[in-house]
């Protein structure tokens, strides 16, 4: 992610899924949720699809054995920032190990026709920018992978995506771009009220000063 002075741009190689209802157990198995740290899940990512061994928890990718098939572990797609996919991406349970895994591999954006909604939160709350297109749109983006490597430039100011000459428009809530944005979390959007969150308790004290006693 970069930024310019017209705002900021994802600009990277696209890995694709041509898959509906990848689910959070997919993206991460449950083994993985053992750890408590937020961080250094990207050797875990699409654990069954990306080995043919089982994992466990603190096994590195060096050490297991790679499915050379799986498009995350070919040239050029093991760096790619952009991840496209289906229908229903990142449905099931609610872990947030998920977002987690994604974003630890370097993906900084995935679309889809549509996601799971606990996915499509945590997704902003930890820097992934989930981004929901027409399936029409889709099919598209589907054909030029077929085609050739594909690249593209998300610009989340402008909300818009350019393919070649082509731009597609997405739609998003302006607070959950800014989250991204500006790295916010759920303090820092807090904290922007402060000055209202004080003059209530102020006005509050004086109303009800029993409350403070």
């Amino acid at each position: 992610m970069k930024s310019n002075s017209e705002g900021l741009i994802i600009d990277g190689m696209v890995a694709y899924l041509d898959r509906d209802n990848i689910d959070t157990d997919q993206i991460i198995p449950t083994e993985y949720l053992k750890s408590i740290k937020k961080f250094g899940y990207e050797d875990y990512l699409f654990d069954g699809w990306r080995y043919k061994d089982d994992g466990k928890l603190g096994v590195t990718k060096e050490e297991r054995i790679i499915d050379e098939n799986f498009i995350l572990n070919q040239e050029p797609y093991n760096k790619s920032k952009i991840l496209l996919s289906r229908d229903n991406f990142g449905c099931g349970s609610s872990r947030e190990h998920a977002v987690w895994a994604l974003r630890d591999f370097g993906i900084k954006a995935v679309i889809a026709s549509s996601f799971g909604d606990i996915f499509y939160n945590n997704s902003f709350k930890n820097g992934l920018l989930p981004i929901k297109l027409d399936k029409t749109e889709i099919d598209f983006l589907f054909k030029q992978t077929h085609q050739d490597t594909l690249e593209l430039s998300i610009d989340l100011q402008k909300k818009e995506i350019k393919v070649g000459d082509k731009i597609i428009f997405f739609s998003v809530e302006q607070h959950l771009v800014d989250r991204i944005i500006y790295g916010l979390d759920d303090i820092d959007i807090t904290l922007k009220e402060k000055n209202k969150i004080l003059n209530f308790e102020k006005a509050r004290a004086i109303e009800k000063p029993w409350v403070f006693k």
